[in-house]
């Protein structure tokens, strides 16, 4: 067996040793959603992210797969100047944004719980306190709590304590307005969400509807009608609306005959409602007036099942530069009067 010289310590020997790589810096979109019937909402904001030249990626749909990829490039010695999120959310469901792969939607308990058990991978240097993580999901700036768990999920601490310093996470940014992306006057901007509710398949037109507005938003100058009837852009600034739906579903099983509830009509069944905590709870978090769902039930033998739905008609009034402007505001992450910053 032949043998080598030891190394010297010599400058040409410690010239050949090799040198510590550079981090490459980079700036990522995640479209984190697929669009469902005539919602183009992710396929617009990819356009969009794609015609400033980013990189996008549209594979991935939860917390714990984008946490991954990222880790993946940081073993290539690369680190992130932004990471821009978009996923669909309201006040009602949470986001479509996925926990896990195939976990629940994220919402301040979903996170919560995944976080308790450290399901999660740790973040990797890719993600410093300079890195900038953007979320284009609607409204999602009003849930401070939720934002802080985002936070804590792409820190590479888990301690509570640790957050409250800009050295130990990356920056979260999120608006408490809508993220609309495609639209005629620009390719992104925000606006002012305003809400009303009806029952499923039960309007009762647009100048009632119209009333309901202007009765819930005294002070706000719409043209309530106007609004409620356009739903696509007319002019740049002028509101216009849009609407989506909102199921609920439970189901009881009853051990004995004499539990089983009999639900003759429809006051029969609200009845039964307003008396069940597991119900009465879910109807008070989503703060939807019951009289605004459509209620449907079956029994079958011991088998109870409720189902309810509510429409959403969301008026959305564009954000623009000052009021007596019709050019859309710059939706720019660092103006904290459109964004939270964490």
């Amino acid at each position: 067996m032949g043998c080598k010289k030891p190394f010297s310590n010599t400058p040409e020997t410690v010239l050949a040793l090799p040198l510590k790589q550079e981090q490459k810096q980079e700036s990522i979109v995640f479209i984190a959603g697929f669009d469902e019937g005539d919602n183009k909402y992710y396929a617009n904001a990819k356009a969009y992210f794609s015609g400033k030249g980013m990189s996008i990626v549209d594979t991935l749909f939860s917390i714990e797969e984008i946490i991954t990829w990222l880790n993946q490039r940081a073993k290539y010695h690369t680190s992130f100047n932004e990471i821009h999120i978009v996923s669909h959310s309201n006040a009602w469901l949470g986001m479509s944004l996925r926990t896990t792969k195939n976990g629940k939607r994220v919402t301040l308990e979903a996170l919560q719980d995944v976080q308790r058990y450290h399901r999660f991978p740790k973040i990797q240097d890719g993600v410093t306190h300079r890195t900038k993580i953007v979320f284009h999901s609607c409204g999602l700036g009003e849930n401070q709590e939720l934002l802080r768990e985002l936070k804590r999920a792409f820190s590479n601490t888990n301690t509570n304590s640790g957050l409250n310093s800009n050295e130990s996470g990356p920056q979260v940014y999120a608006s408490a307005f809508f993220n609309v992306f495609g639209g005629k006057f620009a390719g992104h901007y925000l606006a002012r969400p305003y809400y009303g509710f009806y029952p499923t398949g039960a309007s009762k037109g647009p100048l009632y509807l119209s009333e309901e507005f202007a009765k819930k938003y005294p002070d706000t100058r719409i043209d309530w009608f106007d609004a409620v009837k356009t739903r696509t852009e007319t002019h740049a600034g002028v509101p216009y609306s849009y609407k989506f739906n909102i199921p609920v579903n439970w189901e009881f099983t009853f051990d004995e005959g004499s539990d089983i509830p009999t639900l003759e009509d429809k006051e029969a069944l609200l009845d039964f409602i307003s008396e069940s905590p597991e119900i009465a709870a879910t109807l008070f978090t989503l703060n939807i007036p019951i009289e605004n769902y459509r209620w449907r039930w079956k029994l079958s033998g011991n088998r109870l099942q409720i189902k309810g739905k509510t429409t959403v008609l969301c008026v959305l009034a564009p954000i623009l530069r000052d009021s007596h402007s019709s050019e859309y505001r710059e939706p720019a992450v660092d103006d904290r009067l459109l964004y939270q910053i964490l």
